[in-house]
This record gives C-alpha cells, structure tokens and sequence, in this order.
C-alpha cells in the first residue's frame, strides 16, 4: 500500500492569494457573517434558507442562480436571510462518478484538485464580488477547509461525515455557523454528539500540527431525514421529530439551539417538488409550539435553474447533474410563501 505524489506540497499561503477579497468585499463579508451569527443566536427571528443547487458544476450557470438569488434576497430581506449553496464537493457513497468542482473543473474532464482549487476560490470570490451574498460550501474534506474558510459564511457538515471526529474536531474550531447534519441512520444521539464535540475546544493533530480548536457555539442541527434498517426513507421533519429535537436541545448544555429542515435527501426521498410540501408542514408546525417556532428556523432547499436533473454529459443549462433540484420558478414563488408565513 502506497501514495504516490501528484504534486508538490500545496503552500497554503499562496493559496489564499488567489482570488483574494478586496478590503470592500471583506467588509461586505463581515457585516453578512453579523447578521448570520445574530440569526444562530436568536437575536434576529428571520429565516435562514441555505438554497441552490445540490453540486456547483457549472460556474456560469451559478452565477446567473446567484444573480436571481441576489434580486430575490432584496424583496424578502425583512424576513429571510439567504446564502446560496455553492458546494463544491460532491461525496459519492461508493467513491465513483462525478465528485465536485474541486474535482473536475468540466463533469467530463479529468481530475486536477490543483486547478480545482484555483476554480473553488474563483467562485466563492465571484459570487460575493457581483452580487453581494456570501456562501455555504461542506465541508468533506476537513483537511481542505483552509481553501475556502475566508471566503464563505456557512459550513455543512454531511451525513457521512457527521460522526468521523475528525469533522467534529474541525467543526470546533471554525468561526462559520456550521450546521451538522443527522447521519443516514437518522440516529438523534449521534447529532447531538457532534454538536457537543463542536461546541468544545479540542486538541487534536490538524494538517501537521498540533492544535487547540476555540469551540464552536454556531454548531446546530440539521435534519435531513434517514433511512430505515430495511433501506426504506424515514424522514424526520414532521411536528413529533422536532419536539424530540427540542426536548434534546433542552437537556443537554448547548448553545444558542437552532434547527434547520434540510428538505430534500431522505426527507423528501429525492422527490424534489416534496420540498415545497416540507417547507408548508414545518411553517405550520411552527405555529403549535413557541420553542418550536424559536429554535426552528433554517431550511436547506436544493434549487437550480431549470427543475429535476440530467446526466453528467447533459447540456440543459442550469440544470442540476446530481440531485434533482427545484427549478427557479417554483423557488421564487416558495421562497415569497416563507416571507408571507414565517
């Protein structure tokens, strides 16, 4: 068993170099990641939508997502907060098929995580640069946060990754909101653990070195639904889950408590128009229950352009190549809904 070397050590420094904010941009950024933080802890009551599409493929049509986004974000700015998903990484069950932008810069192309980088950067920097929004990007690599940390405002934390302690280390010593979400058996207990891992400082090895984290009270809950012991989806959305969540939040010591509703995944199946079926139930679920409506108040949803999804060698522009995603006009008209309802 053997690594063979594909390049020469990456100068993290000379990384951060490229597409580097401009004092301006880095402003803009510090009063978004503000408000942001505010909303984690309780001291605004809007909404959070972490929204776009499953897998930042085309960076063209991100862009043009994200522009739209922008003139949407302005008419809904009293009530809802959005940071467009602008994942890069794509995690792959079985390890095989496309695996993000880091990856492969073209769907079709070869591999290159050196000129992946360049292009991540690139497009976080694009999106705060023209339109003014900042990003959520996952983090499933831990090792790979360094490349992106100045540049986004919101980490996730997957389902698969959730209960590796390196992720939870990691995931205490960013400054980001970071959301983890329920692993894929749906199990409550295994959340909450990461949550308190990332909560507390740690001292573990991290890219060569030995290091203390500075604990993470922006860590927080997302819910995206499990699957059974016979493979079957068992969401976790509905009124009874989240006061089970509620009543975990308020027996343990953790804080500022927030749930978001990742409304796809095995929440929904992958039946992406559930998605606005999902986000109508847990808005009125809300209004049962004052902890519920206080703590529950994020959503993950996976839109795009153009509605469902295409093969990898598909040329529908702004289509999603991965996971199906609601397509613009349905997300323009869920995302006025929220406003309306929150």
């Amino acid at each position: 068993m053997s690594f063979k070397a594909l390049s020469q050590p990456i100068n993290f420094e000379q990384v951060k170099s490229l597409s580097k904010l401009t004092p301006k941009q880095a402003q803009n950024k510090a009063i978004r990641d503000q408000e942001l933080r505010d909303i984690i802890e309780g001291k605004s009551e809007k909404i959070l939508l972490v929204i776009g599409p499953c897998s930042a493929h085309n960076e063209e049509a991100v862009m043009e997502y994200v522009h739209r986004l922008a003139r949407l974000q302005e008419k809904v700015q009293d009530k809802i907060f959005m940071v467009p998903r602008v994942y890069t990484n794509k995690p792959r069950t079985n390890g095989d098929g496309y695996k993000g932008l880091l990856h492969q810069q073209n769907p079709e192309g070869e591999s290159n995580l050196i000129k992946g980088i360049a292009a991540v950067r690139s497009l976080h920097n694009r999106v705060i640069t023209e339109t003014g929004l900042t990003t959520a990007d996952e983090m499933l690599y831990p090792e790979n946060l360094e490349f992106v940390q100045d540049l986004v405002s919101y980490i996730a934390v997957g389902a698969r990754s959730v209960e590796d302690q390196q992720h939870r280390f990691v995931a205490s010593g960013i400054d980001q909101p970071t959301g983890m979400k329920n692993p894929t058996s749906g199990n409550l207990n295994v959340l909450f653990n990461s949550i308190y891992a990332a909560q507390q400082k740690q001292e573990f090895i991290f890219n060569g070195l030995e290091v203390e984290s500075s604990s993470n009270p922006l860590a927080h809950v997302v819910l995206r639904g499990g699957l059974n012991e016979y493979g079957e989806n068992s969401p976790n959305y509905h009124y009874e889950d989240l006061l089970k969540v509620v009543g975990l939040y308020k027996a343990g010591q953790y804080d500022n408590p927030f749930i978001v509703i990742d409304t796809n995944h095995d929440n929904s199946g992958k039946q992406y128009k559930e998605q606005i079926r999902i986000v109508k139930e847990t808005l009125f679920n809300r209004t049962w229950n004052e902890e519920m409506k206080k703590w529950v108040r994020g959503f993950m949803i996976e839109s795009f352009l153009e509605s469902g999804r295409q093969e990898a060698d598909g040329k529908v522009f702004g289509q999603s190549i991965t996971d199906p995603c609601l397509g613009w006009d349905e997300t323009e008209e869920l995302v006025k809904y929220i406003a309306e309802h929150a």
